[in-house]
């Protein structure tokens, strides 16, 4: 059964730290993915960022984001959506994938609906950051995307 074709539309809801910033986001994501990249590193503060892209009109923000926006390893700029008051960062923009906007996966209400599909920009990936041997791993970009 075709749960889009019956009228059932997944949707996803998350928020901040602090929960002045929510969101839901209806309908499957476009791609999902874990991103190594050092600019990823640096704005999470951790090995990677988990990533879930969706059509950019199925995100409905609640609240202020304040956004910081420079040129990331792919060369394009991205624009990270960040709560001014806890400062977690919930979604990015990224200028090379036009018409979709991200969120980042730790901040959904149920972290559990993240399903990886691939490692990006593994040839950045810390030594110590553990990347699941089952999924495909690409130096960049995977191709076609």
């Amino acid at each position: 059964m075709d749960l889009e074709k019956s009228g059932f539309v997944q949707s996803y809801g998350g928020g901040c730290l602090c929960r002045q910033v929510t969101y839901v986001v209806t309908g499957k994501p476009v791609f999902q993915f874990n991103c190594h990249c050092r600019d990823c590193q640096r704005s999470t503060g951790c090995g990677y960022a988990p990533v879930m892209f969706f059509k950019r009109d199925a995100l409905k923000v609640l609240g202020a984001l304040t956004h910081y926006t420079i040129r990331g390893g792919s060369g394009h700029t991205i624009s990270r959506g960040f709560c001014s008051s806890c400062g977690a960062q919930v979604v990015g923009d990224a200028a090379m994938a036009e018409g979709l906007i991200s969120v980042r996966a730790g901040t959904l209400d149920n972290p559990d609906l993240f399903t990886p599909k691939a490692n990006v920009f593994a040839s950045q990936a810390a030594k110590w950051a553990a990347m699941d041997p089952g999924l495909p791993a690409f130096d960049r970009w995977p191709p076609g995307t």
